[in-house]
């Protein structure tokens, strides 16, 4: 049954697709089975947060329920969905970033994931229907994998999971390998989305910390964008056709434009169009290969791909029919300094300023509704309390 469209008058319903919250580093104890305490002990009294901002007066945001409710409605965001942000037990650094344990590592590396979420299923509980949370998993161990990706279904985590980083030299095998390939039905046969964030899949640079830092900040789009390509290439969207998959705060600009590059390089390899190259590159990658890939891959991201489009700007927005209008999602990144909180209608309304109010509306919020699943009728009530009216960000309401 269709949703009726909103009057003309209703308030805006704004849900955030990309926001971030975790457990202080003790919060995370009592998620633990006991076995691991003592272990968890030495680790907690060792590790050093990279993270200023997690430094800071300000870092309760991430836990501190009632204060970051209280910040997102004043900031007329009616719900969010949760990326993780704070390190989780046993991880070196935040679990956006870092990589797949070793083998020798993986079990206390596991159980600090699972705490994670088990923690996260509660914060959410506490808001009910306005927080979609983000469940993390690892790899190593696909049917393990399975059953945390079930676990999190039956447990509220409606915001599906989140990728984990497997950057270039991993210690288990490439995102496109065929052992992934259970997570990937169990993702789409439970109907749970498949998030990427932005900023994982690069390589350990080492060496400097300023240094390593400024390489990653020039080298993290394009592998964030790898992942995307790299599971259309293999075939995954292919055998996989209700796989939803959202890539968020990772430049949309360029994930459209890398399109053209791609469907170009299909379009040689599969022999629609011809250079100098074509039969060296059609050799090389295999004719296998390219039959198993049947479409363009622009057209997987019709069909599987959807866009957190944090902190959107007028020039993204713009974009909008290339990506499809139903496909973009705003996000606000808070409590992240480069957020667009405690300004976000300010922020939105020059966004949107040249967008008609109905295609407006789905960007800022009911996409997300449809898309993860909250509740249309709730969020409804609690925009008509926490605002903003149509007047205050849409210019052509």
């Amino acid at each position: 049954m269709e949703r009726e469209a909103p009057t003309a008058g209703e308030p805006v319903v704004i849900v955030s697709a990309d926001c971030h919250a975790g457990a202080p580093t003790l919060g995370y104890r009592d998620y633990l089975a006991s076995e691991w305490h003592d272990d968890f002990d030495r680790w907690a009294r060792e590790f050093v947060n990279p993270w200023r901002d997690l430094d800071e007066v300000y870092a309760d945001r991430n836990w501190d329920s009632a204060k970051r409710l209280r910040h997102l409605e004043e900031d007329s965001i009616a719900a969010e969905v949760i990326f993780p942000n704070t390190a989780p037990p046993f991880c070196p650094q935040t679990s956006l970033v870092a990589g797949p344990p070793s083998a020798a590592d993986y079990q206390r590396r596991w159980a600090g994931l699972q705490a994670h979420n088990r923690w996260l299923a509660e914060f959410c509980r506490e808001v009910p229907g306005r927080r979609a949370g983000i469940a993390q998993v690892l790899f190593n161990d696909p049917d393990a994998a399975v059953r945390e990706i079930t676990w999190a279904r039956e447990n509220g985590l409606t915001g599906g999971i989140l990728l984990p980083s497997i950057p270039p030299g991993a210690p288990i095998p490439p995102i496109w390998d065929d052992s992934y390939d259970r997570i990937w039905a169990a993702c789409a046969d439970l109907d749970v989305p498949v998030n990427h964030h932005g900023g994982s899949g690069s390589p350990d640079y080492g060496g400097h910390p300023g240094m390593a830092r400024l390489v990653y900040l020039q080298e993290f789009t394009f592998y964030s964008h790898r992942n995307l390509w790299l599971l259309i290439w293999a075939g995954i969207f292919e055998r996989h056709p209700t796989l939803r998959y959202v890539v968020t705060e990772q430049s949309f600009d360029g994930v459209l434009n890398d399109a053209a590059t791609h469907d170009g390089l299909h379009a040689v390899l599969s022999g629609a169009a011809e250079h100098s190259s074509a039969g060296a590159m059609r050799e090389l990658v295999g004719p296998d290969f390219i039959r198993s890939l049947r479409r363009r891959p622009s057209d997987y991201l019709r069909q599987n791909i959807w866009y957190g489009v944090s902190f959107m700007g007028a020039a993204e927005a713009g974009r909008r029919h290339e990506a499809g209008v139903g496909r973009m999602m705003w996000g606000s990144d808070y409590p992240h300094t480069e957020s667009t909180w405690p300004e976000s209608r300010k922020s939105i309304a020059a966004a949107v300023a040249g967008v008609p109010a109905t295609e407006a509306r789905q960007i800022l919020g009911l996409n997300a509704i449809d898309f993860y699943g909250f509740d249309a009728d709730l969020l409804a009530a609690t925009a008509a309390r926490i605002g903003p009216s149509p007047a205050e960000v849409l210019a052509t309401a």
